[in-house]
């Protein structure tokens, strides 16, 4: 049992891909739980789709992947932000153009070189075994900014996500929270999208932070579940690729949805109520919480 554990870490390409894995795991788990709080679980699926679209861009104008697709997904967060805002607009149309265009774009230029078929498949489905160096410490990094900004803006976030109308009464700058929110998430998905690919990507960030949801009914233990639930799939999940030589990704995703159902059937058994309803508490706890 214990060799079974040890032999793949004699590869310096699985130690790496067990880091990379853990961390974005861990990453994912953390910005994912303010993803389905607020309902923009469509909103991860969209901007890896957007920044596909950067990254062929990236490539076709020799730019290094990290500045080009970081740009472009940083720039799409911003306009689906800002159009979002808009009455006239729901966020799952803004999340709709300006992510297919993207990717449109992407196709478009795919089909007009045909010289980035060959990182076609790594793209839309990622490449945990390929990862370099530098992968690491983008993901550490952005891992590690991620997690100051919502230890910085913890009360402010929480705030927006359940009350943003009533936010700004109390001085809260909604708009600049949620447009850092938009490029934590943005940063999120370009870090990781090396990982788990465009497919995968909204798996991630949803199902561990609703499996956790189904765990808990305080907001910071949500968050810490999450986190743990995202990196303990990261790291056994790719020992379970290895073993069973299947695509790591999808062994991540297939993990992580595995644990879900367990929960789900295990909280139905018990008949166990979860008050975490999607409508946002009344707003004196909510104001109560934040001044405390």
């Amino acid at each position: 049992m214990i060799e079974a554990f040890t032999e793949p870490l004699r590869y310096e390409f699985f130690r790496m891909g067990l880091a990379v894995s853990i961390l974005v795991g861990l990453l994912c788990g953390l910005i994912g739980v303010y993803v389905v709080l607020r309902r923009m679980s469509y909103i991860g699926h969209g901007l890896s789709h957007a920044v596909f679209g950067g990254a062929v861009v990236a490539y076709v104008a020799s730019v290094d992947f990290y500045l080009g697709a970081g740009a472009w997904g940083f720039f799409s967060a911003l306009i689906i932000n800002a159009v979002a805002r808009r009455r006239r607009i729901g966020a799952d149309a803004a999340i709709g153009i300006v992510t297919t265009a993207s990717f449109a774009v992407g196709v478009a230029l795919i089909s007009r070189t045909r010289s980035f078929t060959t990182n076609f498949e790594a793209a839309l489905f990622g490449n945990i075994l390929g990862v370099t160096p530098l992968d690491l410490g983008v993901v550490t990094g952005v891992t590690l900014l991620v997690a100051a900004f919502i230890l910085l803006f913890y009360k402010r976030l929480l705030f927006v996500t359940f009350d943003p109308e009533v936010a700004p009464i109390f001085g809260i700058r909604a708009g600049l929270v949620d447009s850092l929110f938009a490029l934590a998430l943005a940063a999120t998905i370009v870090a990781s999208i090396n990982v788990v690919g465009v497919t995968l990507i909204a798996a991630t960030l949803i199902i561990p932070a609703t499996t956790a949801r189904l765990m808990t009914e305080s907001f910071g233990r949500m968050l810490v579940l999450s986190a743990f639930l995202g990196a303990f799939s990261g790291g056994l999940g790719i020992y379970l690729s290895y073993w069973l030589d299947i695509s790591s990704g999808a062994t991540i995703v297939l993990l992580e949805s595995a644990i879900f159902v367990l929960v789900f059937v295990v909280d139905a058994l018990l008949g166990r109520r979860n008050v975490w309803a999607p409508a946002p508490p009344t707003r004196r706890s909510e104001t109560a919480a934040y001044d405390d």
